[in-house]
């Protein structure tokens, strides 16, 4: 997605959120500023391969992980491993550590920040409600590319998309990927602990903001789909995503015909 086109996204998106274009630039400024100061990464640090795996959050998340270990697609060298911010504590606990990890530091730090130790590249996301956590994480935080929803100032990159999930698509788009698997990227009205931390049970009902922007996350990968030179696959078990090859009431395995 060139510029221009998520531009035209964007301004639907503060319309419908009611978000501050000065506050989003203002958050990137200041990752912009600490990212000069402790020599973040650029687009050229960053190898992803043609063959992505994107996990989110969602409540198929765990089973989704379970059949890709099955299908030993995480032990196979062709896949780069994406997770969308608290997709990267699931797969810590499966003993996945993420090639990449795609937040705007609201998921669990201290998971976040321990695969960053074990080797994760991390792209960090600025918007006008993350100043605070930019400046007490990101000074700690390795590997770090900065990403912005809006203008990117030096440094900082935009890609295109909105939410974590979507987000990783548009990058793995943006960097080369040919075909991507989505994981745990369910698209419904059902959230999970490992998108929200503060989450009682292990998984709840999503509050209205939260289900329109995972609307919002939906329309984009079908945008993706059928516009980008990529075939996307989704695995998980919720809506259905126009533009991409839906899993949903197949077997899993058969996705081993996508790979040969």
């Amino acid at each position: 997605m060139n510029l221009d086109i998520w531009m035209s996204w964007y301004e639907l998106i503060l319309e419908e959120f009611g978000f501050s274009r000065v506050d989003d630039e203002r958050s990137a400024e200041i990752l912009s500023k600490i990212l000069k100061e402790k020599n973040g990464l650029s687009p050229h640090d960053i190898n992803i391969k043609k063959d992505v795996i994107v996990f989110g959050a969602g409540p198929s998340l765990k089973k989704n992980i379970s059949e890709i270990k099955e299908l030993k697609l995480d032990k196979m060298d062709k896949f780069t491993i994406i997770a969308a911010d608290g997709a990267t504590s699931a797969l810590l606990e499966e003993d996945i550590i993420p090639d990449i990890i795609v937040t705007d530091l609201d998921g669990k730090m201290d998971d976040i920040t321990k695969a960053n130790k074990k080797g994760s590249f991390l792209v960090v996301h600025a918007h006008g409600d993350n100043i605070d956590k930019i400046k007490r994480y990101v000074p700690m935080l390795s590997r770090v590319l900065g990403t912005t929803q809006s203008t990117p100032p030096d440094n900082v990159y935009n890609f295109g998309g909105f939410t974590d999930g979507d987000r990783g698509v548009f990058l793995a788009i943006a960097f080369g990927a040919r075909f991507i698997i989505l994981a745990g990227m369910d698209f419904g009205d059902r959230i999970t602990r490992y998108s929200r931390p503060d989450l009682e049970e292990l998984e709840g009902k999503a509050d209205e903001i939260k289900y329109l922007k995972l609307e919002f996350a939906k329309k984009l990968i079908e945008w993706a789909g059928r516009h980008e030179n990529v075939r996307i696959v989704n695995i998980s078990k919720g809506e259905e995503i126009e533009g991409v090859v839906d899993f949903k009431n197949q077997d899993v395995r058969q996705i081993e015909n996508y790979l040969k």
